[in-house]
């Protein structure tokens, strides 16, 4: 029996904003994604317990998605929450809940799921004139401190210059807001080994994702975000260990099936690779609970 990973998603933040929809194709057992570059090509991807090996959820703010948790607990399905949580001032993060609100927000899915099974994400890092690297290693450790005992490894990463991202980048030197789109080597080294240190203090393993630049002589090795070795430490479960080809020349993750779309999350960051908030406004509009697919309705006959 072919079984798969199911990525809900990197494209958009499922449990923020659509987990009613999630469950209700978690209850009908499939849903549809349609390629990102051609909505005529369509597939139709399972979603049943005994042909799910894990679901990956990333998220901002899965606040609304933990009372579902235990119904998913009960149905047997295997899953863990790549949960990112970082500090930014709201020119850079518009709509995401207030940092004490967010922490509270880990610590209770920790509580209900396990620290092993929630992974801090801090990332992208950005350097700009209003978040600087001091900025960094002062945030980094509050949140540190407020997580320790609540997960068991933090994930890093340099900001990228996306297309969309650099467009965003663009207007907001017009606001004043001027990121910095090169890292200074001495400057980074120092706030690697902080970052690495305040993880170490407070019990966390810390990686990298995807990152183009060799942190590992600063004690932050290479990361998957989704971890064949991981997922079989946690769940006992051997998946596949193939890369998968659909990502980044550096990104270490295996195959999995990501079930969202593009431009369709509302949080609105300034930096978002996945698209801006007016697309997703306009995305938003075609989203229907109750279709198979997470905007418009697209079948496989």
């Amino acid at each position: 029996m072919k079984t798969i990973i199911i990525s809900a998603s990197r494209r958009t933040d499922i449990p923020a904003f659509y987990g009613d929809w999630f469950m209700k194709r978690i209850h009908e057992g499939y849903c549809t994604v349609f390629n990102p570059f051609n909505r005529n090509q369509v597939t139709k991807v399972s979603l049943k317990p005994n042909e799910v090996d894990v679901l990956v959820f990333w998220t901002k703010n899965p606040q609304p998605f933990l009372p579902y948790l235990e119904e998913l607990d009960s149905m047997g399905y295997r899953y863990y929450f790549q949960y990112t949580l970082n500090s930014y001032p709201i020119e850079l993060e518009p709509h995401i809940p207030d940092l004490r609100s967010r922490i509270q927000t880990l610590q209770s899915l920790a509580e209900i799921i396990g620290p092993d099974r929630v992974i801090w994400r801090y990332d992208p890092i950005m350097i700009s004139n209003i978040t600087g690297y001091d900025y960094h290693k002062k945030v980094f450790q509050e949140i540190a401190e407020g997580l320790k005992g609540s997960t068991k490894r933090v994930v890093i990463s340099l900001v990228d210059s996306y297309r969309k991202a650099s467009s965003q980048f663009k207007l907001l030197a017009k606001e004043d807001v001027h990121i910095s789109e090169g890292i200074d080597s001495i400057y980074l080294e120092d706030l690697m080994r902080t970052l690495v240190r305040i993880s170490s203090k407070n019990g966390f393993e810390i990686f990298s994702c995807a990152e183009t630049i060799d942190l590992s002589p600063f004690g932050v090795l290479p990361g998957k975000c989704i971890d064949d070795q991981y997922i079989k430490r946690v769940f006992g479960v051997n998946v596949i260990s193939r890369k998968d080809k659909y990502q980044r020349l550096e990104c270490g993750c295996v195959q999995s099936k990501d079930v969202g779309v593009y431009a369709t999350c509302l949080h609105g960051c300034k930096y978002c690779y996945a698209g801006t908030i007016q697309a997703s406004l306009k995305n938003y509009k075609e989203h229907e609970p109750d279709s198979p697919s997470l905007i418009g309705h697209y079948e496989v006959r």
